[in-house]
């Protein structure tokens, strides 16, 4: 096998497992689209049920209360409330209230509720007038059950303020607030516009886009596609060039040189 052979050969390697790469990173996208469908689909079918009371929750699997609307009526705990620093919303910076509420029915005992209560805007992500936020000792509203995001290493609340998180962790959370959680968090629904820089703006809840996954999984197979035709046309060239040279057929560089030197 020639030096030439060899060079082909590891380049048609190489280029067909990048290709295996890119088809495999394309299922992988196909694959995540289709959970995306499903939780889209849960999600869908949950929030379409009428909201339940709060009370309705006790006892009952998280997995199986996730994304039901349930209606909120309870006290709530400014003093201890939390936010969640260095947030955004329609572009601006700002923090994600968070506030323990205590149902006004008594079934959850001494356990609070943490409401995801809305956005405010702070320009630093951290500091806002607490005051002009608070919307009443005792609140009702209609919320979203989510679940609090998977623990994480790290130092969850900031140095730099007292009272602001950098991720919602149900411990750390329960610890500075002095009292026990439920196993959720509330989504407060309503009107998402920003009004009022003072007061706060309802969070979206999540979106059932499909999100980019479809779009990724073209891409990643047109790259392959891009792959192994680049590979064919260049070992079909080397194959034409090598025949060439052992039939002693000139080619057309082999020509011009010719004319170049008559």
């Amino acid at each position: 096998m020639t030096r030439h052979s060899v060079k082909t050969a590891l380049f048609g390697v190489l280029a067909i497992a990048t290709a295996a790469v890119c088809i495999r990173l394309g299922i992988w996208q196909l694959d995540r689209l289709q959970q995306r469908r499903a939780q889209n689909a849960i999600i869908a079918s949950r929030r379409a049920v009428l909201p339940v009371g709060i009370s309705a929750l006790q006892g009952r699997d998280t997995a199986e209360i996730h994304w039901r609307q349930v209606t909120v009526r309870g006290v709530a705990a400014y003093g201890a409330e939390y936010v969640h620093a260095t947030r955004s919303q329609s572009g601006s910076p700002g923090v994600h209230l968070l506030t323990p509420v205590r149902p006004l029915d008594g079934a959850w005992g001494d356990t609070a509720l943490l409401l995801l209560r809305g956005y405010v805007y702070s320009p630093d992500g951290r500091t806002f007038d607490r005051e002009k936020a608070r919307e009443g000792d005792t609140v009702s509203f209609d919320a979203l059950v989510t679940s609090f995001p998977p623990p994480r290493s790290g130092e969850v609340q900031m140095p730099s303020d007292g009272q602001a998180v950098r991720r919602l962790n149900r411990d750390t959370l329960a610890m500075l607030m002095a009292r026990p959680l439920a196993p959720f968090v509330l989504l407060v629904l309503g009107d998402t516009a920003v009004r009022d820089l003072t007061l706060p703006a309802r969070v979206p809840p999540p979106s059932l886009s499909e999100g980019p996954h479809q779009s990724y999984a073209f891409q990643w197979f047109g790259f392959a596609i891009v792959f192994l035709v680049g590979i064919s046309v260049f070992i079909w060239g080397s194959g034409r060039r090598s025949a060439q040279t052992h039939s002693g057929e000139p080619d057309s560089g082999q020509d011009m040189g010719g004319v170049g030197t008559s």
